[in-house]
């Protein structure tokens, strides 16, 4: 469906999330014939922000604008091994000798099991 510049200008005015407001606004004065330059200097925001949502919005329509979830970083162990990992933290961690396990202890099991060096840092989290 091709949208006016000002049916995307009320539908930023009801949009809530702030993000998804600014991008109905860049194409609200985009199809107003302004070019891309001129809405990020009106904008106040980048203009390749205004190319990338442009292009979005002319391939997927009004679903191109949608935020999308960050994928964030691989993981270093597999999900096999990650379950590998958990099943010994609790198998360790009820010993009936007692003892505490150690993020070192962990650090070590991950290095001789699975040939992946972590941050100490990192076991915590």
């Amino acid at each position: 469906m091709k949208h006016t510049s000002e049916d995307l200008l009320k539908l930023s005015r009801a949009e809530k999330n702030a993000r998804k407001r600014m991008r109905l606004l860049a194409l609200s004065q985009f199809l107003e014939c302004k070019n891309r330059t001129q809405v990020a200097n009106q904008l106040n925001i980048s203009r390749t922000s205004v190319n990338k949502w442009v292009t979005q919005y002319l391939e997927a329509g009004l679903d191109g604008l949608e935020a999308r979830k960050a994928k964030g970083r691989t993981p270093f162990l597999t999900v096999k091994q990650q379950m590998q990992l958990g099943h010994f933290i609790e198998t360790q961690s009820q010993n009936e000798q007692g003892g505490r396990l150690t993020g070192e202890k962990i650090l070590n099991y991950i290095k001789t099991e699975f040939g992946v060096n972590y941050h100490h840092n990192a076991i915590y989290k």
